[in-house]
């Protein structure tokens, strides 16, 4: 009964250990850079720099179905699964796009790698692109995510930006910034595009 005691407590310490390393990796990995222009009461609005991200387009309809499938398709590429057998860095956030019968996920690429030295991905439902320079309106939440936290957020959202009277478009996007595996210090977002009109306007 001790044996198995120290052992349980042996155990427990180890997961601990792997969960405050994978914390402070996450922390300390490659992030896209963005700058905050006004943080209010339930989100921010930020400025994202244009930047070169591998995407891919699927028939899912659920974050569920998109981040089984879509993940694997884009570590596949980023772990050689291209034309140079190249390995490149993982960045964060993972970004999701849902739409009514398909759905996109977007890995963003180091910053220092250019558009035109990246390596073609083996699988051709990626596609490499770069993304044009925007405003956004994103709110914050923690643990574990799903359709249910995303469509919450989502909604708070949208009517913290009305009550603003701030202006958006295209669709509502999720970011995620932690591997599955990671229990504590979770971050996911979900975001949408400002009009730039919102900035010139003196609001």
């Amino acid at each position: 009964m001790k044996t198995l005691f120290i052992f349980i407590i042996i155990i427990v310490g180890v997961l601990i250990i792997f969960q405050i390393y994978s914390t402070l990796a996450t922390s300390a990995s490659n992030t896209q850079e963005y700058k905050v222009l006004k943080v209010k009461k339930q989100f921010e609005i930020r400025y994202y720099l244009v930047a070169n991200v591998a995407k891919i387009s699927l028939t899912a309809t659920s974050y569920r179905d998109l981040g089984a499938s879509g993940f694997n398709k884009l570590t596949s590429y980023i772990f050689g699964g291209n034309s140079e057998n190249k390995k490149i860095a993982m960045t964060s956030p993972v970004q999701m796009e849902l739409r009514d019968s398909t759905a996109t996920m977007t890995f963003v690429m180091p910053s220092d790698l250019k558009k035109e030295t990246l390596p073609k991905p083996n699988n051709s439902a990626i596609s490499i692109e770069t993304t044009a320079a925007e405003y956004v309106a994103a709110i914050r939440f923690g643990g574990f995510s799903s359709d249910e936290k995303i469509a919450k957020y989502k909604s708070i959202l949208e009517e913290a930006l009305k009550a603003e009277g701030l202006t958006y478009y295209g669709n509502f996007r999720y970011l995620g910034y932690n591997p599955p595996y990671q229990l504590f210090g979770r971050r996911n977002e979900v975001v949408v595009g400002l009009n730039e009109s919102n900035f010139t306007t003196n609001k």
